[in-house]
């Protein structure tokens, strides 16, 4: 006998959630003044309503009442209604006099007016009128005392007054829902017309993202949209400025380090074939020579990459600064100053001076100052170096050397990139140095400028936004 094959339960994966679409903001705006308009016309039919309302149904008592009064008054009434039997069928009210004992005398032809116990406390003097609605005829009902052992009694159908109402309510709905078909109509309009400009900031960000296009949009108008397109402008210059200095960099860099890798790959390569079997051998002289080419290239790719790090480092925003006493950074820069400038003296003057800011990128902006004035000092030189207020709310850092000064060429381009002037060509350097001063100033507030001293040397300030300590 066969065994049935063995089953197993299957598993069936369940169906991925569809993801909830998210209403666009131009649905939002229309439903929200769609909303608002059905609420305040809700509130206001509702007001209408109650007080129409209320208006008609006391316009049916007061005429209620004083039809009854009246009828009271009238002698024909008091003659009895089998004298005048059609004296009450020309309108809608229904009348008749009530007795103590519960029997109502109404007009031949009539129709019978509803009593009940409340008009029968009116006729039996226990109570001196009586006013309310009678649930089964849809009716007001009002009982005034009529003579000994009697009552008055009117009644008016509410027929009338319910189909006013009725009417009402339909046009106040009908005005209602028309509102609010105007207010979406208008709400779309609005939407559309309102977020033109954020469509056009949309469009213009997904471009940028798929082409890195940074070109500006075109602004329209003065209104919060317009400002937001003018601030996304100056975002997108704020990149493309920082792009072109990047690209700048690179370019600036690749030059840069063209000329030091050739030479010392040059160099490696002499070595390297000297010592292959057969060449001719290079003499101690010039192997010295060219260890001492390697090791100095080998200085100077370092320091070119380190200022390249740096000026690298100084693009990166910083989320918050911090209290700066500049007289300690002049001071910590000049100590390192000091264990590498030999013979040169510094000639230092300082005024207290407080800012917010970065203290390393200051400490290295001023020591590239001093790191630049000692190169160009001859031995025996002193470097002057002044920090003082300058009564406008900024202070000035001046390093002046005792070397042969910058030529009236060369003052505007100090502060530029990889720039060396013909005297500083032959001198170690990068050419980064005071790029980085420039920067660190730049950051701060401030800014960096070249001179001449009256020593006759160069003279590069620093100047920093800030208040005395």
């Amino acid at each position: 006998m066969t065994q049935p094959a063995p089953t197993f339960p299957v598993n069936h994966p369940e169906p991925a959630s569809r993801p909830r679409r998210r209403i666009s903001l131009r649905s939002r705006v229309t439903l929200l003044a769609a909303a608002c308009v059905a609420g305040v016309m809700v509130l206001v039919s509702i007001g209408a309503y109650l007080t129409i309302s209320r208006n008609l149904y006391q316009e049916v008592d007061d005429n209620l009442v004083a039809r009854a009064v009246s009828a009271v008054r009238t002698p024909q009434v008091r003659g009895g209604f089998q004298q005048y039997p059609g004296a009450f069928l020309i309108t809608d009210i229904q009348i008749g006099v009530l007795d103590a004992n519960g029997s109502l005398n109404y007009p031949r032809g009539g129709q019978q007016p509803p009593a009940g116990q409340d008009e029968l406390a009116v006729a039996q003097g226990l109570k001196p009128q009586s006013l309310r609605t009678d649930a089964h005829t849809d009716t007001r009902v009002i009982a005034l005392p009529y003579g000994e052992g009697q009552a008055m009694v009117l009644a008016q159908p509410l027929r009338s007054t319910k189909q006013t109402l009725g009417q009402l309510a339909a046009v106040l709905a009908l005005i209602g829902g028309g509102g609010i078909v105007v207010a979406a109509l208008a709400g779309t309009a609005v939407a559309r017309t309102g977020l033109r400009p954020v469509e056009r900031l949309t469009s213009a960000a997904e471009h940028i993202a798929r082409t890195g296009d940074l070109r500006p949009i075109p602004i329209s108008g003065d209104d919060e949209l317009a400002r937001l397109t003018h601030s996304f402008n100056m975002m997108l210059g704020a990149v493309a400025e920082s792009q072109e200095r990047q690209r700048q960099l690179v370019s600036d860099a690749g030059h840069e380090l063209r000329t030091p890798l050739t030479s010392l790959r040059t160099n490696l390569e002499l070595l390297l074939s000297a010592s292959r079997a057969g060449a001719p051998t290079l003499s101690e002289k010039d192997r010295a020579e060219i260890e001492t080419d390697i090791k100095a290239q080998l200085d100077e790719l370092t320091q070119l990459i380190g200022d390249l790090v740096e000026l690298a480092r100084q693009d990166e925003p910083h989320a918050a600064y911090e209290r700066v006493e500049m007289i300690d950074v002049v001071e910590r820069a000049l100590d390192r100053a000091r264990r590498r400038a030999g013979e040169i003296e510094f000639d230092v003057s300082l005024q207290p001076w407080v800012l917010t800011g970065d203290h390393a990128a200051l400490e290295r902006a001023v020591l590239n100052l001093l790191d630049n004035a000692v190169k160009f000092s001859p031995p025996g030189a002193a470097v002057r170096v002044r920090m003082h207020p300058l009564g406008d709310g900024t202070a000035v850092i001046e390093v002046a050397d005792s070397g042969p000064g910058i030529a009236d060429a060369d003052l505007p381009k100090v502060f530029d990139r990889f720039y060396r002037s013909s005297e500083a060509r032959t001198l170690p350097g990068s050419g980064l140095g005071l790029s980085i001063v420039k920067q660190a100033a730049e950051r701060h507030g401030g800014t960096a400028y070249a001179g001449k001293a009256p020593e006759g040397g160069a003279l590069l300030t620093i100047r920093l936004p800030g208040q005395p300590a």
